[in-house]
């Protein structure tokens, strides 16, 4: 039995997913059992939990084999930090409760880091804290950038014709889709071919900057002179809060945008074959972002 923490989002999903497919016997935990019901009519197991409720992630943890743990976004909390503490504070002891003996943690690149990482500081803390628990055998998956993360341009570009963002145009950084994180969560829940505390970085196809992202972009949606503006911290935060983030998240995010632009949070591990996935930002811009620019259902 696996137990899968975040199992309806962008990574927990293909985890759950990959291995139903594969047979396995798997717990699905997240907050809205409703939201569940399509993995539970796969074959799954529903447990509907807050990320911060100890007692009841116990009970899910309790005879499995190993576990996925994230902390799920939450982008409008009005101290994201303090709710990023109290998940891994609840997930940490449940692991421990429950005696869970293998655990895959999605992680980040730059959680090597002790501050001014944004968001990606929960991370460092989540490590250090399942790092305590004897006995556990633990896989920190840091991932690089989420091309994901790009999806947010679709109303930049209809608004203001440009792709915008915090980050240096000539940035080079590990663009991943998550999908390829979630496929490589469940083949180490697989294998469980790790033992003791290990890091192992996913950094994507290839680096890609923002000029490229912005010019393949704009090759799939018609606009191929579309081009990338770095815009400062005072330009985007009140369009960050309009958006629907919190102070807070919008903080963080322009912390972790500072730390990448000055190479503080960056990659630890060479590119190679181990830590290289499949899917291109070409690939992804056409299956997901061109399809969401157009009023399309991705994959439609």
């Amino acid at each position: 039995m696996y137990a899968i923490v975040g199992a309806t989002g962008n990574t927990g999903s293909v985890v759950a997913k990959t291995l139903l497919s594969q047979k396995q016997k798997v717990r699905v935990i997240g907050r809205d059992a409703h939201r569940l019901q399509g993995l539970t009519q796969l074959g799954a197991e529903g447990v509907a939990s807050e990320v911060t409720d100890a007692a009841a992630l116990t009970q899910a943890f309790r005879g499995t084999k190993a576990v996925y743990l994230m902390v799920p976004p939450n982008i409008d909390h009005a101290n994201v930090r303090d709710f990023q503490e109290r998940v891994s504070d609840a997930l940490t002891a449940a692991v421990r409760s429950a005696r869970v003996e293998y655990a895959v943690l999605l992680s980040s690149i730059g959680a090597d880091k002790p501050d001014k990482t944004g968001p990606v500081l929960g991370l460092h803390s989540f490590e250090n804290k399942l790092k305590g628990i004897d006995g556990l055998n633990a896989l920190y998956l840091r991932a690089g950038y989420f091309m994901e993360n790009l999806l947010p341009q679709v109303g930049v570009i209809k608004n203001f014709g440009v792709v915008g963002g915090p980050l240096r145009g000539d940035l080079g950084l590990p663009m991943i889709a998550t999908r390829d994180i979630g496929a490589a969560g469940a083949q180490a829940l697989v294998k469980l071919d790790f033992s003791g505390k290990q890091a192992r970085e996913l950094l994507g196809q290839r680096d890609v900057t923002y000029v490229e992202a912005a010019s393949i972009i704009g090759k799939a949606i018609d606009k191929p002179g579309l081009g990338y503006a770095q815009l400062s911290p005072e330009q985007l935060k009140p369009a960050m809060v309009q958006m629907g983030m919190s102070s807070s998240m919008v903080d963080l995010l322009l912390e972790m945008s500072e730390a990448l632009n000055s190479g503080y949070m960056a990659p630890l591990e060479s590119r190679s074959a181990g830590n290289t996935t499949p899917t291109s930002i070409e690939e992804f811009v056409t299956k997901e972002f061109a399809p969401r620019f157009f009023g399309k259902a991705a994959g439609a």
